[in-house]
């Protein structure tokens, strides 16, 4: 395909061409994968998450520009419809990024949520693949929010960093919900602001309490927490160095491997129900649907039995 091939060569409209096509989830897209998948595997995937505000954000802004001063090209999904990255695909936000602007090493792309998790989840897996594949080192992937919109999306990273901040209220809890089950770092951002103290503090009572318990093996990788200033750029280089440690545990452990081939199976296993429930809808027609679900609110039919009775081909 000309335009995968123009973008393994580095040109960046075919590069945000592709890109467009896969949010677009069409043949095309599919097409200029296949080419582009051989070419993947390279990049050190990140995710960043955290609540709204605590400033993932900008703190995306300055590991990015970090990474640039050390010659480690970089990509970035924003996945936040009120992301600052909003100036278009290539230049990012023309405020925060204007040091970055027209950087051949740095790309980014905005990514609105939409209300969908599974399809956003599919195309920004898809998109780090394409960033993957031309060539860019690291790729950040700055989520929504906390949720479980983020659990499911972080699956598709290496790394993830959660980033809270004094005075967000019950951190604990925050973790307790599941950021403790995918966070490799932890961060506390605004660390200039009362409280940042104590908010490290109670993250390191709920990781040694899980270490007591006796919750992770002996070689296990247990999350840092580093304060930040992301407005000035203060603890990114710390940040980035338990990163790069991250990676380096990753690979000399073999888990790498193993991380690589759960997503590829929990990818796999997703597309394959997505694409056997269009297969199976458009097979059955909007009007026998519509039937079903009729009969359903009559209290004629269970939903259970209505499911079963369409798989086995009934009327």
């Amino acid at each position: 395909m000309k335009l995968a091939t123009k973008a393994l060569n580095g040109n960046r409209y075919a590069l945000a061409r592709i890109i467009s096509l896969v949010e677009d989830d069409g043949a095309n897209a599919r097409s200029a994968l296949a080419n582009l998948y051989p070419h993947t595997g390279q990049a050190h995937i990140v995710g960043v998450t955290g609540a709204p505000g605590t400033g993932k954000s900008t703190l995306v802004n300055q590991l990015a520009k970090f990474l640039r001063t050390q010659d480690i090209t970089v990509g970035v999904v924003a996945v936040d419809p009120s992301s600052p990255f909003t100036g278009g695909a290539l230049l990012g936000d023309r405020v925060r990024m204007r040091d970055l602007a027209g950087d051949p090493g740095v790309f980014i792309r905005s990514m609105a949520s939409r209300g969908s998790l599974g399809g956003l989840a599919r195309a920004t897996s898809d998109v780090v693949k394409v960033l993957d594949a031309v060539g860019f080192a690291v790729v950040l992937i700055e989520t929504v929010g906390a949720g479980q919109a983020e659990v499911e999306i972080a699956r598709t990273a290496h790394t993830t960093i959660v980033i809270e901040a004094p005075g967000m209220g019950d951190e604990v809890q925050a973790l307790k919900a599941g950021l403790m089950e995918i966070a490799d770092v932890l961060v506390v951002n605004k660390a200039d602001r009362p409280g940042a103290a104590n908010t490290a503090r109670a993250l390191e009572m709920v990781i040694d309490r899980n270490s007591t318990r006796g919750e992770e093996s002996e070689d296990a990788w247990i999350p840092s927490i580093l304060q930040t200033i992301a407005l000035d750029g203060a603890g990114v280089p710390a940040m980035w160095e338990m990163v790069a440690a991250h990676r380096e545990y990753l690979r000399s452990t073999g888990l790498w491997t193993e991380k690589e081939r759960a997503r590829i199976e929990t990818e796999m296993l997703n597309i394959l129900q997505n694409e056997l429930l269009d297969q199976l809808l458009a097979r059955v027609g909007e009007e026998q649907m519509e039937t079903w679900i009729g009969r359903i609110a009559a209290r004629d039919v269970d939903v259970y039995t209505a499911v079963r009775a369409i798989l086995e081909g009934e009327k």
